[in-house]
């Protein structure tokens, strides 16, 4: 029997110490009871040891109602990656295979790698985690992407195209007069001859913003007219709400993110979070979805992603957790 003073055992990656607050233990052990629960469903054991968990506390029951609110997030996460997996692939292929095995296992470290099999299979170029690479283009240009981004290359004698699949990445470009130089993200088309300049996707929220010489933006959607940039302008569209921006910044604040530093000027916050979180570990949870459209400006250190996540939503009455390496949860306080 599982008795009020047993300790749970923590899964991989996670720890609990001594100056951890009563609710954040709590927060733990239930994520703890979760993954028990999803690594061995017919087992009783670990529905009793729940139902009991549950029962010691009004403490105890909201918490686990916290966190089953979270896994529900997540099965939906799974089941909208499985079904666009199904899309992209007809019949039975290795990576349907992976996918279907990872579904199956119901672990929460699968809830991390589903997302990235199907960028990667598309992808020509790929970065980690905190990971920022640069890559020399057959053509001479060079991309330097930031971290948990992806890119594919279409180059022939006509064109130079780059979709950039996830992320952010700063082009440095070398002139090609029967070439453009065009870069893909989301809706947005930039076009450039020899120029510099970035290109991000922040949860949907596009933006371009050029260093040196001039860009031309279009939409595949026509959702806005054809604009040019020039150094030191930037662009950005919102998918969610079809609305574009406009305005200028300092060269030094353009793909800052090359020295840790992140600069946002009235964007919203759930496109913050979602760039924040390519620097640090797992996936990010956000529990209240109101909170991602606040809006934001100000600079924030990459170096300590817990750090600016803090800064960037506790302002908005948000707080973050941070579970091991696969899961930090941003939530009301």
């Amino acid at each position: 029997m599982w008795s009020a003073g047993t300790r749970l055992a923590q899964p991989e990656g996670v720890f609990m110490t001594d100056d951890m607050s009563e609710e954040d233990r709590l927060f733990m052990e239930a994520t703890d009871l979760m993954i028990r629960l999803k690594n061995d469903p017919e087992n009783p054991i670990p529905r009793r040891m729940i139902r009991e968990w549950r029962a010691r506390s009004p403490e105890h029951e909201s918490t686990w109602a916290e966190v089953a609110e979270i896994h529900g997030m997540m099965v939906k996460i799974i089941t909208d990656e499985r079904e666009a997996g199904k899309k992209a692939t007809e019949g039975i292929t290795r990576r349907s295979l992976v996918i279907a095995g990872l579904v199956g296992a119901g672990a929460a470290a699968s809830y991390l790698t589903l997302p990235r099999l199907l960028i990667d299979a598309r992808a020509d170029f790929t970065t980690g985690t905190g990971q920022i690479r640069d890559v020399t283009l057959a053509d001479g240009s060079v991309a330097t992407m930031g971290p948990d981004s992806a890119m594919a290359v279409q180059f022939d004698e006509e064109q130079r195209f780059i979709r950039l699949l996830q992320g952010m990445a700063f082009f440095d470009v070398t002139s090609d007069q029967k070439r453009p130089f065009r870069v893909g993200i989301g809706g947005l088309v930039t076009t450039a001859l020899g120029t510099a300049f970035e290109v991000s996707d922040g949860a949907g929220y596009l933006s371009v913003s050029v260093d040196r010489g001039t860009v031309e933006v279009t939409s595949t959607a026509a959702d806005i007219e054809a604009t040019r940039l020039s150094a030191g302008q930037w662009l950005a569209f919102d998918e969610r709400r079809r609305m574009s921006q406009h305005g200028t910044r300092e060269a030094s604040q353009i793909a800052a993110w090359r020295a840790g530093q992140l600069f946002a000027e009235d964007e919203p916050v759930s496109s913050l979070i979602a760039k924040i979180s390519r620097w640090q570990p797992g996936r990010t949870v956000v529990v209240d979805p109101g909170l991602g459209t606040q809006r934001v400006s100000g600079v924030f250190d990459l170096v300590d992603p817990p750090r600016a996540f803090r800064a960037l939503v506790h302002p908005f009455g948000g707080r973050v957790r941070t579970v091991g390496s696969y899961l930090t949860v941003i939530s009301p306080i």
